[in-house]
C-alpha cells in the first residue's frame, strides 16, 4: 500500500438541498470532521480540506486540518482539486484521493484500496472502485450510478440507465436484473494522477457529461482511461439530506456503542 498519496476533501458550505452540509452536526462534531479523521486514519501521507468558505476555514481549523482556500467558482469538486493541485506545486506522478466532506462513514480502508489500485495500474489516469448491484430497485434508479468494465476492469462507460441491458430478459416491461452478468454499482470516490489533472483543466465538458450530469465521462470522453476496483467493503451511505443526516447519526452512533 502507498503511503506518499495524498487525500483532498472539498468541502462546500452553500448545497442546495442541505445548506451549510459540512459543518452540520452528529454527535457533536461537524460532519467534515469525520470526514478528515477518517482520512488522516489511512495511510495518506498529507490531507488537506478545500474550500471557499471562511467558516469551514475556522472549524476545520479548530480541529486541527490543513485547509487550502480556493475560487468559488468551481463547478466540481474535481475543478477544486485542479487548483489545489496547482497551489500546492504536487508533481505530476503524485497520487491524489479525492474524498467528499459528505461521507462521514467513508472507511479508512477503501482510501487506502483506491490509492493502491491507482498505484498498480500504471495506465490508468484515474481509479474508482464499485459494488455488486443486488436489488432490481436500485438497478432502475437513476440516482443510483451504474458502470460497465472490460475484463481487465477498464471503465467501459457510467450511466443512470439500467445498464448492462439484458435484451432477452428485460422487455416487455419487465424489471429484473441481468442473466449472467453482475451489474456494478459506483462508488464515487476518486483517485487521480496529478497529470491526469492538468490536463482536466483544460479540458471542456462533454455532451455525453452533461447528458448524464456524471463528470466521470468527461475522462472517457478524451480518451482517458479510469480502472475499477470491487469496493473491499460496503462505504456508508453519504449525506445529501435531513433525512441522511439523522441516518449518518444513528449509523455513527452504533458505531460508537461497538468501539
Amino acid at each position: 500500500m502507498p503511503n506518499d498519496y495524498k487525500v483532498v476533501i472539498p468541502a462546500r458550505y452553500a448545497s442546495t438541498r442541505l445548506p451549510g452540509k459540512p459543518l452540520r452536526e452528529l454527535l457533536g462534531k461537524p460532519m467534515l470532521q469525520y470526514v478528515f479523521e477518517a482520512a488522516t486514519a489511512s495511510s495518506a501521507q498529507q490531507v488537506v480540506i478545500a474550500t471557499d468558505d471562511a467558516r469551514i476555514e475556522q472549524a476545520a481549523g479548530a480541529f486541527g486540518a490543513e485547509v487550502c482556500m480556493t475560487s468559488p467558482d468551481h463547478a466540481s469538486g474535481t475543478d477544486r482539486l485542479t487548483e489545489v493541485v496547482a497551489t500546492l506545486g504536487w508533481p505530476d506522478g503524485t497520487i491524489v484521493v479525492n474524498v467528499q466532506g459528505d461521507e462521514p462513514l467513508m472507511p479508512p480502508a477503501l482510501i487506502d484500496q483506491v490509492a493502491g489500485d491507482l498505484a498498480q495500474n500504471p495506465d490508468a489516469a484515474v481509479a474508482t472502485i464499485a459494488t455488486p448491484l443486488v436489488a432490481v430497485g436500485e438497478f432502475f434508479d437513476s440516482n443510483v450510478v451504474k458502470v460497465v468494465t472490460d475484463k481487465a476492469g477498464f471503465a467501459l462507460y457510467f450511466s443512470r440507465a439500467p445498464i448492462p441491458w439484458d435484451r432477452d430478459v428485460l422487455h416487455d416491461k419487465v424489471k429484473a436484473l441481468p442473466i449472467g452478468i453482475v451489474p456494478l454499482r459506483h462508488i464515487g470516490v476518486y483517485a487521480y494522477r496529478v497529470g491526469y489533472l492538468r490536463r482536466y483543466a483544460h479540458m471542456r465538458p462533454c455532451p455525453l457529461e452533461q447528458a448524464e450530469h456524471l463528470e466521470q465521462l468527461r475522462a472517457l470522453w478524451y480518451g482517458e482511461r479510469i480502472h475499477v476496483a470491487e469496493a473491499s467493503q460496503r462505504p456508508g451511505p453519504g449525506v445529501d439530506t435531513e433525512d441522511d443526516l439523522h441516518i449518518a447519526e444513528q449509523l455513527l452512533r452504533a458505531r460508537s456503542l461497538s468501539e
